[in-house]
């Protein structure tokens, strides 16, 4: 079965530019993945006009963040010709959605994901190398968009988000590298305010130095949990196992970091609970699964490697490269999408259900090499 490629759109100008040309390039694709989370949260007893209210009861904790994020939303609204509220939707479903199930005792669909990134001492060719599986509703295969955003106070970014998004995982040209996979704790949703993670990623990808990002990622207040493997192509990289109130840092072993949908650090497993396991069990093996598969070629890992082993298939449906199946609560997941990267060359690949589809499509910008020396010597 083949699927389109995730469109590529060029974002230049102020936020608001940014934005309305997000939203004319792909009006469709925002159009369907607001529906689809609209239609969880009418599920959850939360109608658009509730909807409404709670996204805006969002946007002062965004402003606060950074403006311009703000603004960007509201131009991807009129660019698409979709409502406001179905932007912040896109960009903060995971909170509006758990908030309406724990409120209704209803539906909420986690995250999956399988991340890793070889240090340059584990590849062989001595490029940091970066990627994961994107594991979510198998719709999204065809609502994923890679946006490649020109920047004039900071690095350019070359990010895979859904359409309507302002980032997921992604490069940017100081050779800074980002995935993310979902967590769940019994700290979850309890504290009153938190910036939605997409802002959170975004500021990220915007940061000229490694510090920078880790400094985003601990002061962050945050509503749910998360983790975030962040990579600087000078050869250094960390896992963040993110609790609302408390971040636990990871260090790559021997070159090789690996990480799917569980706490693996040792002080979070002393202290949170991990409510995660009864949606994704299969996080327990398929981490060890990907690390076994890199570890032996430890000093050659190519991407031609990362992708086997995010393709690995055992125990499907429930394996690293997820086919399309129903999960505990009756959504159709998927591993919607793979991506590739070797940030120090803005290189990323993105193949759509790659459960069924082996068609990846490259995708790239221009390193700053300056920068990414300036931020090693640092």
């Amino acid at each position: 079965m083949s699927y389109a490629p995730f469109p590529l759109i060029d974002l230049t100008g102020s936020p608001r530019e940014r934005g309305r040309q997000h939203g004319q390039a792909v009006p469709d694709r925002i159009k369907r993945g607001i529906a689809m989370y609209a239609e969880t949260l009418l599920a959850s007893g939360v109608a658009w006009k509730d909807l409404e209210r709670r996204a805006e009861a969002l946007v002062p904790t965004i402003d606060k963040f950074d403006p311009g994020y703000v603004e960007e939303m509201r131009g991807i609204a009129e660019g698409s010709g979709q409502p406001f509220a179905g932007i912040v939707l896109m960009n903060a479903r995971t909170e509006l959605v758990v908030a309406a199930r724990r409120q209704h005792i209803e539906k909420h669909f986690p995250d999956g994901c399988t991340a890793a990134l070889a240090l340059p001492s584990a590849s062989a060719d001595g490029v940091l190398l970066h990627g994961q599986n994107w594991d979510w509703r198998a719709d999204c295969a065809e609502t994923g968009v890679v946006l490649r955003i020109r920047r004039d106070d900071g690095p350019d970014i070359l990010t895979f988000t859904e359409a309507g998004g302002l980032a997921r995982s992604g490069l940017n040209s100081a050779g800074i590298g980002l995935t993310a996979n979902a967590l769940e704790c019994d700290r979850d949703y309890q504290r009153g305010l938190g910036v939605p993670l997409p802002f959170i990623r975004r500021k990220v990808l915007e940061s000229a130095y490694l510090a920078d990002a880790v400094r985003t990622i601990f002061a962050t207040p945050k509503l749910g949990s998360n983790h975030m493997a962040v990579s600087h192509c000078g050869g250094e990289a960390f896992g963040f196992e993110c609790a609302p109130d408390e971040t636990f840092w990871l260090a790559p072993d021997d070159g090789i970091y690996v990480h799917a949908n569980h706490w693996i650090s040792e002080p979070a497993r002393a202290k949170v609970k991990d409510t995660g396991l009864a949606e994704t069990p299969c996080s327990i093996y398929r981490d060890r699964r990907v690390r076994d598969h890199l570890s032996p070629k430890r000093g050659k890992l190519t991407l031609e490697d990362f992708r086997e082993a995010f393709f690995d298939d055992y125990a499907s449906p429930w394996s690293v490269c997820r086919p399309p199946r129903p999960n505990n609560r009756g959504a159709i997941v998927a591993t919607s999408a793979m991506i590739l990267m070797r940030p120090a060359e803005g290189h990323l690949e993105a193949c759509p259900m790659p459960a069924l589809n082996r068609t990846f499509t490259t995708y790239g910008l221009t390193p700053d090499i300056t920068a990414q020396r300036a931020a090693a010597a640092e």
